[in-house]
């Protein structure tokens, strides 16, 4: 059951997916649901605010988290703010715009941030991304401060609360 505040944390297997969560962990992307929308920043269309049934789809694993002292009529308000900014494509902190991991942390001000990964298992940086900085034109953002998605889940201030699966998924 989606409740105001929550934050939905998802999964996917996109290619972009599996190369955030080669490098960071569990989640790819990360949203929060404020009065009956979600809010988050994509790649398509920078910052925006969607009705759950446009943003639930098959095939990805969400799971909800709560921080318990949300003030959601402030978040909401920082939220609607930034509706419009651009996607921030180079995660760059200075960067124009937002991605999902840093518009969540700007409007909820609790996460740190920590040095960017880019790399798996085996390489420092893996080949998707040397491939996806050098379309952009620029080096890659390798220990610049960031975040990312699992790393917020990860956040003390958080409580999982349960696995999403509801009717958007059947």
């Amino acid at each position: 059951m989606l409740e105001n505040g929550d934050l939905i944390f998802v999964r996917e297997d996109t290619e972009m997916g599996q190369a955030i969560q080669a490098s960071t962990g569990n989640y790819s992307h990360v949203a929060i649901f404020l009065d009956g929308f979600i809010y988050h920043a994509t790649v398509e269309g920078g910052v925006l605010s969607q009705s759950p049934e446009d943003f639930f789809e098959a095939g990805k694993f969400y799971d909800l988290y709560r921080y318990t002292e949300i003030d959601h009529e402030e978040v909401k308000k920082r939220a609607e703010s930034l509706l419009g900014a651009p996607y921030n494509a180079s995660f760059y902190p200075d960067g124009d715009g937002f991605y999902c991991s840093q518009f969540v942390a700007e409007i909820l001000p609790i996460f740190e941030t920590i040095p960017m990964k880019f790399g798996d298992e085996e390489e420092e940086i893996s080949p998707f991304w040397l491939d996806y900085y050098k379309e952009l034109g620029l080096a890659v953002p390798l220990d610049q401060p960031g975040t990312n998605p699992s790393q917020l889940a990860q956040s003390p201030h958080l409580q999982f609360k349960e696995r999403y699966l509801d009717d958007y998924n059947h």
